[in-house]
């Protein structure tokens, strides 16, 4: 089974669980290491002033090679997959992906580490895993 698995740049358990799952067989898409060779997409290599653009900058910055580059290798990955991990706490575009996951009808799984804020809307999910086994068990079968 192909693996997607969505999260931050800021989530700690992220390697934790590439490796867990790719030592259980997966193959894993890694955003922090695309198999292309890319280095991974952080929006300060577009800019040093990322966090101060407007809207208008912002969406002109969509088109930049570089995050042109990254959104490809994420793209390929998302069609290539069969299922998607989302390892909390993450952000936007995590959530983005796993909603277009969940609307394809792939498997979903949220894995939930850490006490988070509930949210309703994971009952689209297929399941909730609070351990790494569980996580495991429940791609498993």
């Amino acid at each position: 089974m192909k693996l997607y698995v969505a999260s931050s740049w800021r989530n700690s358990y992220f390697p934790e669980v590439v490796k867990r799952l790719r030592e259980e067989g997966f193959e894993v898409y890694d955003f922090r290491n695309p198999p292309s060779g890319d280095p991974g997409f952080k929006w300060h290599l577009v800019g040093e002033d990322w966090q101060e653009w407007t809207p208008e900058q912002y969406r002109e910055k969509l088109n930049h090679p570089l995050a042109e580059r990254q959104f490809k290798n994420d793209w390929e990955a998302i069609n290539s997959c069969d299922a998607c991990v989302l390892v909390l706490p993450c952000g936007r575009s995590a959530h983005t992906e796993v909603g277009w996951f969940a609307g394809k009808g792939k498997k979903t799984i949220a894995y939930i580490p850490t006490k988070e804020e509930p949210e309703l809307m994971y009952k689209l999910f297929d399941g909730i895993a609070c351990t790494l086994e569980e996580l495991i068990d429940m791609l498993k079968y």
